[in-house]
């Protein structure tokens, strides 16, 4: 039996163990070769860097994210006002299970993207221009005023930052905080209506 080709896909998999195991700040190229049973170089030749290799979890990881609220953008039928608290919804569930799910990962990653800056802006650009989409379907449909429908998406996005921002994932266990998403989707959808 041949042993399995090594992949890009195979090696993300592989640099996320390892990073779970070690954390960012001791986990190496080698750990991530060594627990696929080859060579360094072999690594090196899908990324050529420990940065690039690094760069490239990271997007992995916040694509994750960017494919569930895509679905919930592409929507068709849905109402503007349920479909903006909708995805909300989802960006804060998201990050929510990311935190709570499996929390080293989650700190890890929290660093990993401080440090990959092009990963998180691309992610970032990708949400709010989801989120942008949504507020455009929503005045086009009548269900929403927006003159600038992108300022008002990046201004959506920055309302809401404390249920979606990781630097507030500690916040995420209170008791509270469905209550308070409530609150601030309500106070931001009203503000929208004609």
């Amino acid at each position: 039996m041949s042993p399995e080709p090594l992949t890009a896909e195979r090696i993300l998999e592989a640099t996320e163990e390892v990073l779970r195991r070690y954390g960012p700040a001791k986990a190496t190229v080698v750990d991530v070769a060594r627990l696929l049973g080859v060579s360094h170089g072999s690594v090196y030749r899908h990324f050529r860097t420990k940065a690039v290799l690094r760069e490239a979890v990271t997007a992995r990881w916040l694509s994750g994210t960017e494919r569930v609220l895509q679905e919930i953008a592409d929507g068709a039928g849905e109402p503007g006002p349920e479909k903006l608290r909708g995805w909300l919804l989802a960006l804060f569930d998201a990050k929510r299970l990311k935190a709570g799910g499996d929390p080293e990962l989650f700190a890890t990653y929290s660093v990993l993207a401080e440090e990959q800056s092009d990963a998180v802006d691309a992610h970032l650009t990708k949400l709010t221009g989801q989120l942008t989409r949504i507020v455009e379907e929503g005045v086009r449909a009548g269900e929403f005023v927006a003159p600038d429908p992108a300022g008002a998406a990046g201004a959506l996005f920055v309302a809401t930052a404390r249920f979606h921002d990781p630097c507030y994932a500690p916040e995420w266990r209170k008791p509270t905080i469905d209550a308070e998403f409530t609150a601030v989707s309500d106070l931001l959808l009203r503000g929208l209506k004609p």
